[in-house]
Formats: C-alpha cells, structure tokens, sequence
C-alpha cells in the first residue's frame, strides 16, 4: 500500500504539473481514442513501468477542470481541505447506510444536514441526506411530493394525472424525473420567464387552476436559484405564496447556486426559502468540494422515511433509524460524500466558505465590467449572477467555443436564451483571480478565426 501511496504522489505532482503547463488538454478524437492511449484490458499483467505510462497518457489527455482555463462547466477549481477529504474518505471507505459500519461518520453528515436546515429556517423536524447528484435530489423532492399527495402510488401506482410546475429555464432533469416517478413528461408544465429567466409567479398561478379546472392534480413546484444558462434566481417568496394558495409542494433547486446561503451579501437571493418543503445545493458547484456532493433537506423529515425506507433485517441489527441512514436515503450501498464538505467546512468555518461565495460574484462583475468596456462584446448576462453570457465580434458561439476547445486554448461551452445563442462562463472556481479573467478575453482576442 505504502508504495502505491508513493507513486499516487508521483501522478498527484504529474498532474499539477500539467494543469499549469498545459491547462487545455490537446482534445483526441473519438474515432482515434483506443488507438492514441493505452487503455485496454489485457490477459496478462502489465509491468509497472508501463503501467504508470499509461496513468501518466491518460493524465496528460483528460481535461484539466481545476486548471484557470477550465471555464466550462458548473463546478471547477480544486480546494485542498476539500480534497484531503474525499482522500481520506476513499481510503476508510465506508459506505453510509448503517452507523455499525459508518461510525462517526453517520454523525458528520448528519451535523452538516442539520446545520444548514437551521441556516434556511426549518423547523426541528427537518432532515435531509446526500445524494449522487442534483438531478438525483431533485428526484427525491418531486418523489416525496408525489407520496404526500397521493400516498397509494406508492403500492397501487398513479392513476390520476397529476401535474407539476417548473420554469421554461429550469434544469432538464425535472422532466427525466416525472417520467421515472411515472407521472409522465407530458404532465410537466414550463412557466414562462421574464427576460432574465426568472420563473413568473403570475403565469404559474394561471396555469395551476386552469390544471385544476380540466380536473387535473396539481402536487409540485420546482423554483431554481441559479438557472443552468443565465445563473438566474427566481423569486421564491412569491412563488411561495401561490404553491401555499393551491397547497402544493414548493422545491428549490439550489443545485448550482442554493450556496449563496452561506453568504451574508448574497443570501437575499433565496429570500423566502423557509417557506419551501424541501432544498438542494451542490457543494461541488459553488463551494468547491470535489464531485460529487449533492445535499437536500426537506422541512418534515417523516417524508424520507416515507418514500425511502424499507425494513431490512440483514442491514439494521443496531441503533435506532435516526443513525441509520440507509432508512431516508435512495440508495442502499452509498460512498462517504460528506466528509470532504465536512473537512473543508470545520478547516475555514463559515467565514471561509462566504469568501468562496463572494469571490464568484466579485469575479463575474469583474468581467461583465470588462466585457462592458469593450466595443468587441455584447453582454447578455446581468447583476447577481456567475454565469457570464456574452458575443465577441458576432462570431457564433459554437463556432469561437468549438475551434478554442479543439485548439487546446479555452475550455468554455456556449448556451441559447430566447433563442439567442451566445458564450458562458462561468466564475464559479474561486481559485480564479482577476488575472485569469483577463487572460480568459485577451485569449479569445488573440485567437485566429
């Protein structure tokens, strides 16, 4: 063990190494991939000094998400407590389901989950657990709904239409989900948004009582703070306000920015969110755990047991259900997500984790400023937001992202608004600096197309 643990530093290095000398891996085409790396899987053993060449090809070629010119996705950056938890989570490798085999790592995702339903204003009677991503915890928010209000699908199945609600911008996994909890897609309806992809409160309101009217059952709302494309935050005390009128349950999908909780400058955002039955954040977005780790809580926690538990003898021989987390979770079998949160959370407390916070939105202004100040650009994003939407030059975004990417300069995607197509980043590695913001445009600026 102890040399596989010195030569898993030697590619640790390799890989920093790499990260900062050749930030964009050179891309390899798909029809060129089992030909360029030595990837396959053979009878015999492969000595060492292969081996490790082979770690250090595939290193070389995988994309550098931690890198200052990965700007690509919802997550990114790589903070070190974060990461010498998830380490050291692989290395005890429990799995969460029963304290007998978790210990006090039971008692570790259980402070976490109670910490932040007392940041949000849930009752003593909330709890949550750790998913296997957001899509995953918005499933389990649009399941538990569904058990509330019609508590005999759960044996019988449903054989009623009922209807949920969820913006025109929402993320994609609400209607996935309808269809697993067997719903059906047709039964999503999308809510108009205003201009900065905020959900309207007023066209939801109509659309659920004239659901109502036709006989139809309306259960669930999904609200977003942080939209997938413009970063947009709905309004949740007023949609609060319409799912308390129908008597429907109110979902925030905090997935990518539900952080904002831990910041005092920002939390505005989600004013309202004591009045939602249930909030998922990422923490691998915004506060820069390694991936996964997917939180929700729900403000009654008799709704997980509800939906999730099931008795199993051969599990549960010791200590109560409270300590026995597979009886509220989706899975049975379940990694230890939680203590790389935990690691980064105890080592720079809730002051660390606001300045993380606050280090994104300060780095989007500073480059909506910059895009501002340059008659090259057209902006397409807005205030309190880390999702930087703009054109360079009416060159199509597809286009400028694709030829960085395939150029090995930039890695940054592009995303269509009222279908205006345009480039996003987004600014949500807080180990960026205003430096690797300037190098972002002045890359682009610099580049031939």
């Amino acid at each position: 063990m102890l040399k596989d643990l010195k030569l898993f530093t030697e590619l640790a290095e390799y890989l920093i190494s790499e990260e900062k000398n050749n930030p964009v891996a050179t891309p390899i085409d798909t029809s060129k991939l089992y030909e360029t790396l030595d990837i396959s899987l053979n009878e015999n053993p492969t000595i060492d000094q292969d081996f490790i060449a082979a770690l250090k090809g595939i290193i070389k070629s995988t994309p550098k998400t931690a890198s200052t010119s990965f700007f690509n996705q919802l997550f990114g950056g790589r903070i070190d407590r974060a990461t010498l938890g998830d380490l050291l989570a692989v290395m005890l490798n429990n799995s969460m389901y029963t304290y007998k085999v978790a210990g006090p790592q039971v008692g570790i995702e259980k402070t976490i989950l109670h910490t932040i339903c007392n940041m949000i204003g849930y009752p003593d009677t909330a709890d949550g657990t750790f998913a296997p991503g957001g899509s995953m915890s918005n499933y389990m928010a649009v399941l538990m709904a569904r058990d509330k209000y019609n508590p005999k699908a759960r044996n019988e199945g449903i054989s009623n239409k009922m209807t949920l609600y969820t913006s025109a911008a929402s993320h994609y996994s609400i209607a996935k989900n309808a269809s697993f909890i067997g719903v059906g897609r047709d039964q999503v309806r999308a809510i108009k948004t205003n201009d900065k992809g905020q959900m309207q409160a007023k066209d939801l309101d109509q659309q659920i009582a004239k659901d109502i009217d036709l006989g139809f059952q309306p259960f669930f709302v999904n609200a977003t703070a942080g939209t997938t494309v413009l970063g947009a935050f709905d309004d949740v005390e007023q949609i609060s306000k319409v799912c308390k009128k129908h008597d429907l349950w109110l979902h925030l999908d905090g997935a990518y920015c539900g952080a904002v909780i831990f910041s005092d400058d920002y939390k505005h955002l989600v004013k309202g969110i004591e009045h939602t039955n249930s909030f998922s954040v990422n923490a691998h977005k915004m506060l820069g755990t390694p991936l996964s780790c997917s939180i929700i809580v729900t403000k009654e926690k008799k709704h997980l047991h509800q939906s999730f538990s099931n008795d199993a003898e051969y599990l549960y021989q010791t200590n109560d259900d409270d300590f026995n987390l597979g009886k509220t979770s989706l899975q049975c079998g379940r990694r230890n997500d939680a203590l790389k949160f935990w690691t980064l959370w105890k080592s720079i407390g809730h002051k660390g984790l606001k300045t993380i916070v606050n280090h994104q939105f300060n780095l989007a202004k500073f480059a909506r400023d910059y895009i501002n100040q340059h008659p090259d650009y057209t902006l397409y994003s807005f205030e309190d937001s880390i999702s930087v939407c703009f054109n360079y030059k009416n060159i199509p975004a597809n286009k400028l992202c694709t030829a960085l990417y395939e150029d090995a300069q930039l890695m940054v995607g592009f995303g269509n608004f009222n279908n205006k197509e345009f480039v996003r980043m987004v600014t949500i590695n807080s180990q960026l600096q205003e430096k690797d913001i300037v190098n972002f445009f002045t890359t682009i600026e610099n580049f031939p197309i």
